[in-house]
Order: C-alpha cells, then sequence, then structure tokens
C-alpha cells in the first residue's frame, strides 16, 4: 500500500458508498468498503482503522479506487471487480464467464456435508460445478472425503481447475448428463445447483441478468426443469442405495421438483429444504 497524504480515506469511502447507494446497489457501503480494501491490499479490519487514523489516499490509489467504483456503479458484480468470491470457508477465484457463487447455496452445501458426517470417506460428486464453490467445500471441510466435479463450460472449467486442484477435487470438464460411469451405483453424495432459471422468468438484478453466464442461468424449457430432471437422472445413476441427493432450484420451483422426484421412482424420503430467508431452495431424496 502506497503511503497517501491526500482526501482522507474516509471521506472518499463516504462518497463511493453515497454513488454507489445512487446507483442502486444492494450493499453500497459494504461494496465501497471491498473495493477500497481491494486497492490497498488490506483487509476489511485493517481498512476501517486506517480510515479512523485519517488516512489519505495517494494519487495513485484514488484514480484506481474511483475507475472500479464507476464501474460497480454500472452493477458490474462486485466479485467481478476483485477477482474473488468468498463462499463458506473459501475465496474462489471468479471474473467473467464464470457463475459467481450465491449465499443460499451454502445452506444446500450444509445438507450435503450433513449427509456425509459419519462415513469414513465419503465419495461425492458435484454436478455443474461452475466456480467449484461446492465440491471444493466439500473437499476442504470433509477431510478424506472423494469429491469429484464436472464443468462443461469453457470459461467456468479455467476458474474451477485453479479453485479444486489445490483442494485434491478431481474435475472434469464435460456433460453431466454423463459424467462419471466409472462411479455408478458407488457415489454416497450427489449435489448439484444446476442451471434451472424458467425461460421467461428473466433475473432482476443486473448483475445476475447482464453479467452471470446464461447457461448456467437457464435449466431449458419454459419451465427451467430440463437441467435439474437430467442431473436427477444422473444422482440416481450414481448414487448407492441409501446415498443421498440434493438440489438447488427456485422457490417457485419446489412442487415441480418434488414431483419430478416422485415420478422417477428413484427416490425416498423426498423433502424441500428452505434457505436462511425462509424460502424453499432444494430438494433431496434418498435413493432407494
Amino acid at each position: 500500500m502506497e503511503s497517501g497524504s491526500g482526501t482522507p480515506l474516509a471521506q472518499v469511502l463516504a462518497g463511493a458508498a453515497a454513488a454507489l447507494a445512487s446507483a442502486g446497489v444492494p450493499s453500497p457501503r459494504v461494496d465501497a468498503e471491498l473495493l477500497a480494501a481491494h486497492v490497498l491490499g488490506v483487509t476489511r479490519g485493517r481498512l476501517a482503522s486506517l480510515a479512523m487514523m485519517g488516512q489519505g489516499l495517494a494519487v495513485s490509489e484514488a484514480e484506481a479506487y474511483a475507475q472500479l467504483v464507476a464501474r460497480r456503479a454500472t452493477r458490474v458484480p462486485l466479485q467481478h471487480l476483485t477477482g474473488v468470491a468468498h463462499f463458506r470457508y473459501l475465496d474462489l477465484a471468479v471474473g467473467p464467464g464464470v457463475f459467481v457463487p450465491r449465499p443460499e447455496t451454502e445452506s444446500v452445501v450444509q445438507l450435503a456435508i450433513d449427509a456425509a458426517r459419519g462415513l469414513e470417506h465419503p465419495l461425492m460428486v458435484d454436478l455443474g460445478t461452475g466456480s467449484g464453490a461446492i465440491a471444493g467445500s466439500l473437499a476442504h471441510e470433509l477431510p478424506g472425503a472423494r469429491v469429484h466435479a464436472v464443468e462443461l463450460s469453457d470459461d467456468a472449467y479455467p476458474y474451477a481447475a485453479r479453485n479444486l486442484e489445490p483442494l485434491g477435487v478431481r474435475l472434469v470438464q464435460g456433460d453431466l448428463t454423463h459424467a462419471f460411469a466409472e462411479l455408478d451405483g458407488t457415489v454416497d453424495v450427489v449435489v448439484s445447483n444446476p442451471p434451472y432459471i424458467p425461460a421467461n422468468a428473466v433475473p432482476r438484478e443486473p448483475e445476475a441478468r447482464d453479467h452471470d453466464p446464461h447457461m448456467a442461468l437457464y435449466g431449458g424449457g419454459e419451465d427451467g426443469m430440463v437441467l435439474p430432471t437430467a442431473a436427477a437422472a444422473t444422482a440416481a445413476r450414481l448414487l448407492r442405495p441409501g446415498g443421498f441427493f440434493v438440489m438447488e432450484h427456485a422457490e417457485v420451483q419446489a412442487a415441480a421438483m418434488s414431483a419430478m422426484f416422485a415420478a422417477s421412482g428413484a427416490w425416498e424420503q423426498v423433502t424441500t429444504h428452505l434457505d436462511l430467508t425462509g424460502r424453499d431452495r432444494a430438494t433431496s431424496g434418498i435413493r432407494r
């Protein structure tokens, strides 16, 4: 970090937060602080200390910061500007072309982790891993787990590889429909956050609508159920009897997911799970 004697950091942060608020950014103060911490190469805690001490920004720092704030005001995702997405206990590399993991998916990961607890070396599969958030969390939080992940996108795959290689996850590039035939009938837990948005349900948030890759959003068909149905079929193929499958979905798809699980005949104990906001966020089943 450069030693700055220019405009006080506290004043710069206040101005940036006001600009982001005017642009409709949902968490303007937090984003202003995270962008400043990124520019200065410090934590948010250290940033707060510097602001309290009257630290100023050097010219180069102020210019870099102003550019990032201006881009965030156009609703470029914060994570695309910093190159990092925080998910559970991981800091994931992200950028254009890869789906930015959402907080609501953290509760889906917890369901998979809970299902694997007590197994000595659980065999786990993440279908459509994107940035690697789910698979990486499984490997990080369950020492001894054998985690496999598949991702189709040419843009997302390099991010997943970068994030998952240090965690020992086996990553392959391909279609989740045909993945891991060699594991058929042996897997303990399958988890998936597939593309599931219905064709006419365009996301309201500009960050998702304009910047998340469409192939990571839309599930296929008017109801968005094509890829979720394929993921469930793959899970049924992979899992041993008694194995656990959980899949994230949109709130409006909860009934359709339960019906799809039931119609396949592969599942028992089909359950809908709420996220931290109380919305129907995932459906799970036990392999017959």
